[in-house]
């Protein structure tokens, strides 16, 4: 019932050459830090001693979590929809990063709880209108996940068709943060505790009132085993599930992919255990203020180049890393080596 993609890591035989023509620039070896092994992954993603990237974007994905009727969040669900209209009138923080870099930004209702049709310049990708309260029942059918998946991996080849070599992906979701911590825990079998987080701002009591909900909806669900596919389909959300086919198609596609925060990372934790190739076409943009996303990026054995202590979601990570991408192009491919500009080296 689930899709399948084709991934497989990027081809190694120019990683040599990349890193000679790193080496020959005219600096100390390793003097530029992470930006050298930037600027080796992404030459090894586009298997080019030159490479570029084009055409950037970055898909905000929004949906809502009947999760949210047990009291998880500190805003309520008509935020999501208020918040995606804000995105399309363009005040939002991530709208402010796009213009700023100059990244193609769209939004996607992968599954708003309200009626978004009059929207202009909304992609329409609506799989229901909020997902189950997975207190009690699975958060969303089979069928609904491989659709989400579906829309998400479309949305990407859509953006590649335009000549994008570059992705970013973000979402909005009253509820989200509890939703990836479902997913994390069951995937990785961290202790709850570990992953539940803050969100968009609880009190301590609020957070405590969060952790044992979602003890409850693990409880409810039972220790059985479930494939990361059936995890998705328990504990996620329609935007999670959109970006995670977005992940897929992306790699696919061999697109260099910016990774946001914690959720967005759980999204990638359900593509990375079906894939693990995705991986390597991966650049993490910073680590997340929200509990347990460390963890998830140790998880990972992640590079990550910003601590910024942010926890906003919306791709604004993703926005805000993309200059050090276009820096790492940039000085592997115009910056002197010794021999051009007459230095001893």
């Amino acid at each position: 019932m689930q899709l399948e993609f084709t991934i497989t890591p990027p081809p190694s035989t120019l990683a040599t050459a990349l890193q000679l023509k790193i080496d020959q620039k005219t600096k100390p070896p390793g003097a530029l830090g992470q930006l050298e092994t930037l600027a080796l992954q992404i030459g090894l993603v586009q298997n080019s001693l030159t490479p570029t990237l084009d055409h950037p974007h970055i898909i905000v994905f929004a949906g809502d979590h009947g999760l949210v009727a047990a009291g998880v969040s500190a805003f309520p669900q008509s935020v999501t929809a208020q918040m995606v209209a804000n995105f399309l009138a363009g005040g939002a923080a991530i709208n402010v990063f796009a213009r700023q870099h100059g990244i193609t930004l769209l939004i996607a209702d992968a599954g708003v709880n309200a009626d978004l049709s009059a929207h202009t310049g909304l992609i329409h990708a609506k799989i229901a209108y909020g997902t189950q309260n997975c207190l009690e029942h699975p958060a969303m059918t089979a069928e609904e996940c491989s659709a989400a998946l579906q829309q998400g991996a479309e949305l990407v080849n859509n953006c590649h068709a335009t000549g994008c070599n570059c992705i970013g992906f973000g979402e909005m979701g009253i509820g989200n943060t509890a939703s990836a911590s479902l997913i994390v825990q069951r995937l990785t079998g961290m202790p709850l505790a570990d992953c539940v987080g803050r969100g968009t701002g609880l009190d301590d009591a609020g957070l405590s009132h969060k952790t044992a909900v979602l003890q409850q909806v693990l409880d409810h669900h039972g220790e059985s085993d479930l494939s990361p596919w059936e995890v998705l389909a328990h504990f996620g959300g329609f935007e999670i599930a959109m970006m995670t086919g977005a992940y897929l198609q992306a790699a696919e596609l061999g697109m260099v992919i910016i990774v946001d925060g914690f959720i967005a990372s759980a999204a990638l934790l359900v593509a990375s255990l079906c894939y693990p190739a995705v991986l390597d076409y991966c650049v993490f943009s910073h680590v997340s203020n929200e509990r347990g996303h460390q963890a998830l990026l140790n998880h990972f054995n992640a590079n990550v180049l910003l601590t910024l202590d942010m926890r906003l979601g919306e791709g604004s990570g993703c926005a805000i890393a993309y200059p050090l991408l276009q820096s790492a192009v940039l000085f592997l491919n115009e910056m002197a080596t010794f021999a051009e500009a007459g230095v001893d080296q």
